[in-house]
């Protein structure tokens, strides 16, 4: 396999950086519309039954955050050091990282669906959860967590093929899943007639169907092939997973901690307040969809090039794709604003109250939305490139320096205004936050050039 590695690290070293990272990002970015696409089906169809069922998936997605941020945490920590070893040659050490980042993270699923089931209702009430909410809430959460193993491991697995540049097999495994997923929910939904607990086991089923293609896909072409003889559970790899994994471990932590925290403060003024701001976060999840995995695209190179030493195609990677991403969001904001009020109705037409607080949240996000491509990028750069205080410094901020703060003070001061607008005060803070972060990294790889 050695001669294929020797081929992709000629192409990443050598071709065009914007012809490059475009051919890199439309698998990613075909994974992530279509699994946020799948995220606001599940969401539309969940909303036929009525305001509680929409809530408590919104309210589930903390839990679901948690998970991923285990998955992102093992796949970018073990990705970002076996795109950089890959740069460097050393495939030995790439192999061995490839194998103790999927087990590692396959434990952890198992771990987190223990204790889930043994603690649901105290969770679900945590979480936010209104007495007319819980029993949704328990039932569809109860089968989302049996998916736990197979949610944490397919998020390596995609992340490890993403970061060796082979998006396209990881693309196969996400959409084949989350195709089966938008096939299964209307039928378990409204054909069974299993209701709620009929998304989430089509939920489940596309967790695990992704799952067992991402693993055939993952011994296809070029990838590292996942050996148990390759789990090297050693400090020195766990310890590159914690610098390469923890920007994103803090970031889907805190984003499961805000959610809690916005469902609590939504949870005030009804059910009604939780639903719509459960229905924009989808819709806002949906648009940055298209910059996360352009970003995606970008670091396979990032990592190749900046372990090869060369600096300048880290930098004109990083500005192009700042470009593309603050002229795509600004575009998908300015529509975004005028349709406000459809495309909330689109999910839940029978409630004007939901209708008219989704809207007003969703305009707010909007005015900041193009903010988080400077935000974003920069993170996804010291991720890749080993700057780990840097880069969970800038992924703590949205969510965690910033949101929670906000969300706590804000509606006190200003009641449900001040949920509606809590994320849109943060973004604009992150973005101020993030310029002195990301700027002398930017100037100190100017200098090595």
């Amino acid at each position: 396999m050695k001669h294929k590695h020797i081929d992709k690290y000629t192409l990443m070293t050598t071709a065009p950086i914007p012809r490059l990272i475009g051919s890199l990002a439309i698998p990613t970015i075909v994974s992530m519309l279509v699994t946020s696409f799948y995220v606001m089906i599940d969401t539309y169809f969940v909303g036929k039954i009525n305001t509680q069922a929409t809530a408590a998936v919104g309210i589930s997605f903390s839990v679901m955050a948690i998970i991923q941020a285990f998955g992102f945490f093992f796949g970018h920590g073990s990705g970002n050091f076996i795109s950089r070893r890959l740069g460097a040659r050393d495939y030995q050490s790439a192999e061995k990282m490839a194998a103790t980042g999927f087990f590692s993270a396959f434990i952890m699923g198992c771990l987190i669906t223990l204790f889930g089931l043994l603690f649901l209702t105290p969770i679900c009430r945590i979480l936010g959860s209104t007495p007319t909410i819980l029993p949704y809430t328990e039932t569809y959460l109860g089968i989302i967590l049996l998916g736990a193993p197979f949610m944490a491991s397919s998020l390596v697995l995609n992340n490890q093929m993403r970061f060796q540049g082979n998006a396209a097999y990881a693309m196969v495994g996400i959409t084949a899943g989350t195709v089966l997923n938008i096939g299964l929910a209307p039928l378990f939904i409204f054909v069974c007639g299993m209701g709620i607990a009929g998304a989430a086991y089509a939920t489940l089923c596309g967790q695990v169907c992704s799952f067992g293609i991402l693993l055939y896909m993952d011994s296809r072409g070029e990838n590292i092939r996942i050996r148990l003889s390759n789990f090297t559970p050693q400090p020195a790899y766990f310890r590159e997973i914690l610098y390469g994994g923890s920007p994103s471990l803090c970031r889907q932590g805190l984003a499961s901690l805000a959610a809690i925290l916005l469902n609590v403060a939504a949870g005030r003024y009804g059910d009604a307040a939780i639903a719509g701001m459960s229905i924009v976060g989808r819709i806002c999840m949906f648009i940055n969809s298209f910059l996360i995995g352009f970003g995606q695209g970008f670091q396979p190179v990032c990592g190749y090039n900046y372990g090869a030493g060369i600096y300048p195609r880290v930098q004109q990677g990083f500005w192009f794709c700042v470009k593309v991403g603050v002229v795509f969001l600004t575009l998908c904001s300015i529509v975004g604003y005028i349709y406000a009020p459809e495309i909330v109705a689109w999910f839940r037409e029978d409630d004007a109250e939901v209708i008219a607080v989704g809207a007003r949240a969703l305009r707010w996000q909007l005015i900041t939305l193009p903010l988080g491509t400077w935000v974003i990028l920069c993170n996804m750069l010291l991720q890749t490139i080993r700057k780990p205080v840097r880069a969970v410094l800038l992924a703590s901020a949205r969510q965690g320096l910033f949101f929670i703060p906000f969300i706590i003070l804000l509606p006190h001061c200003l009641g449900l205004q001040g949920v509606e607008m809590s994320q849109t005060v943060a973004d604009f803070c992150s973005f101020i936050f993030a310029l002195p972060v990301a700027i002398p990294v930017l100037r100190s790889l100017r200098k090595t050039d």
